[in-house]
């Protein structure tokens, strides 16, 4: 009786650790990529759209950092030449400095003998096409994160479709392995349409964000380069009055 106890209890061990080795042959046998080619067509267009919001992404991330660094010197060196009344100078040192503040206030130059309205007016201009650059691509990647979940919600639905396609031909010999293709779709893009959305959602606010610091750093800019044309004007104005 001990040794069939014993031969039994071997027995339900090699089928327990049998079974084990097979699931997890089987967890190792499946990867992303494959996991991945389970949600058909729609997993391929969702693979471009997230190379899309990448590329967009990093490639604004340059451009941002580098509009916002700022020149010490602009402003200082601006104030120097239009009190020297050389506007020729300040508009090739900030054409040299070549940023999106310095083409701004190179306008401001050329108008500086305008009223301040008028001044405010031009710099104001070229601020608002300075910005329109700056957010080119944004909103491509805002359409990458709203299109995308409902893609995924696509693939689940057109995977439930599949699914019940195949129930309705099995008839009475359903069977898993039939409806596996299908709820496989159901899912994984709707994963995969999930995580892209999510990313280039929070990708748009983040630049949304530097874009907004940028156009803060600009008013300042520009409220100091008027403030700069009041002293220059006033200060001339005693020198013209004694002519």
């Amino acid at each position: 009786m001990i040794q069939l106890t014993t031969v039994a209890a071997e027995a339900a061990t090699a089928e327990m650790m049998s079974s084990i080795e097979v699931s997890g042959a089987v967890q190792e046998g499946i990867n992303v990529f494959e996991l991945a080619m389970k949600g058909g067509w729609i997993m391929i267009v969702l693979a471009v759209l997230s190379i899309l919001g990448i590329y967009i992404f990093f490639e604004r991330l340059a451009v941002l950092r580098k509009a916002m660094k700022r020149n010490p010197l602009l402003l200082d060196r601006l104030q120097d030449n239009i009190m020297e009344n050389d506007p020729k100078s300040a508009i090739n040192y900030c054409e040299k400095v070549n940023s999106p503040m310095s083409r701004i206030l190179a306008k401001g130059v050329k108008d500086y003998k305008l009223d301040t309205a008028s001044v405010r007016q031009a710099l104001d201009n070229n601020a608002g096409l300075e910005i329109a650059q700056l957010e080119k691509g944004l909103p491509i990647l805002s359409t990458i994160a709203a299109v995308a979940p409902m893609l995924g919600f696509l693939g689940t639905v057109t995977g439930m479709v599949q699914a019940f396609w195949q129930m309705a031909n099995a008839g009475n010999n359903i069977d898993v392995s039939l409806l596996s293709s299908g709820i496989y779709e159901a899912m994984v893009t709707t994963v995969g349409g999930l995580i892209v959305g999510i990313i280039a959602i929070f990708s748009y606010n983040y630049l949304v964000i530097l874009v907004d610091k940028i156009q803060n750093l600009m008013e300042a800019d520009i409220i100091s380069f008027i403030e700069i044309l009041t002293e220059s004007k006033e200060a001339k104005k005693p020198a013209e009055t004694a002519e």
